[in-house]
């Protein structure tokens, strides 16, 4: 079965690693262009593109897929590649392009997307970030088969996924990821029996997952502890949580709600109220955050003993609710 891959990120990388040990050929694979990245802002590849590059897979990178766009030109080289590539079938993972109706088209059995949500919970561009800001107990990985709509094509395969207490965006990702490139290889197999089921997605219990800001990141110290440990998680490894204190914007990579410890009634919501080699006890609503790994503005993520080494934190001091963009 020959194969358009089409996505950009680690996340899709897995999948197009595990289609190609499977043995499905990789006729084309399309990935976003080259964005600056890092300290110096040079031109970096996606994660794709490096592995496809390094397996010699042709690759086109296309600004749009929009034939009457402002990029036409680019949508038209596409569509000259995709024809050329022949291939029975395009598997999308976080590709960051929309599919307009002649890409889903083209393929003799269409589009096939791998999401990293159970559908239609967290249609849309974070499901994973959403689903532990939220609470979610489980989510999951759904093959569906693309249409014309954002994340509403039907499902083809399902797999559900618990999230756990301490899982973050980070450790969450991973797991989705292996998972989702298992799936694929499963519903290709499938595909080439003429074995897969469409099922059409509830439509109760639809929700957006609504792409990352990096402005979400600055803790509002009103909020519930509760709450502010989930974004914690749910924004490791970005854009990563921070607040400010003394004008210096802390991040926090990982912290926890202490069991049955209230704030004094006196303590304001961001007061500092111990800061120990465990972690730095911030007052919030309702309970009593320890941020136990931080990071300084030109620092590394470190665990709060090391951390409290070279900056020094007191009891009554007040991390800030106001808006403290992340530094790199």
């Amino acid at each position: 079965m020959r194969v358009i891959f089409a996505g950009t990120p680690e996340f899709a990388r897995v999948a197009l690693e595990k289609l190609h040990t499977a043995g499905f050929e990789i006729a084309l694979v399309l990935t976003q262009p080259d964005r600056p990245a890092g300290r110096g802002m040079k031109l970096q590849a996606s994660a794709v593109k490096q592995w496809a590059v390094a397996q010699h897979i042709p690759v086109a990178q296309p600004r749009s897929l929009r034939l009457d766009g402002k990029y036409s030109e680019d949508a038209a080289a596409a569509s000259t590649a995709i024809e050329a590539a022949n291939a029975d079938v395009m598997v999308v993972a976080a590709y960051g392009l929309i599919l307009p109706q002649w890409v889903l088209d083209v393929p003799r059995l269409g589009c096939l997307n791998i999401h990293g949500s159970v559908l239609p919970r967290w249609r849309g561009a974070a499901p994973i970030h959403r689903a532990i800001e939220a609470g979610d107990s489980q989510t999951g990985v759904t093959i569906m088969q693309m249409d014309a709509g954002l994340d509403t094509g039907d499902m083809l395969l399902l797999q559900t996924l618990p999230i756990g207490p301490h899982d973050s965006t980070d450790t969450l990702h991973d797991q989705l990821a292996e998972l989702g490139g298992q799936m694929i290889v499963q519903a290709l197999e499938l595909a080439a029996s003429g074995s897969l089921q469409p099922v059409p997605q509830p439509t109760e219990g639809i929700s957006y997952a609504h792409k990352i800001d990096k402005r979400e990141a600055a803790i509002d110290w009103a909020q519930p502890a509760a709450t502010l440990e989930r974004r914690i998680r749910a924004f490791n490894p970005f854009p990563v949580a921070c607040s400010a204190l003394n004008g210096e914007t802390i991040k926090f990579w990982r912290a926890e709600v202490l069991t049955d410890v209230l704030p004094p009634s006196s303590a304001a919501a961001g007061e500092v109220l111990a800061a120990s080699a465990e972690g730095v006890d911030v007052a919030a609503v309702g309970g009593v955050l320890r941020v136990s790994r931080l990071q300084k503005a030109g620092g590394k993520p470190l665990d709060a003993a090391d951390f409290l080494r070279g900056f020094e934190i007191h009891t009554g001091q007040h991390f800030s609710s106001a808006p403290a963009m992340p530094q790199a």
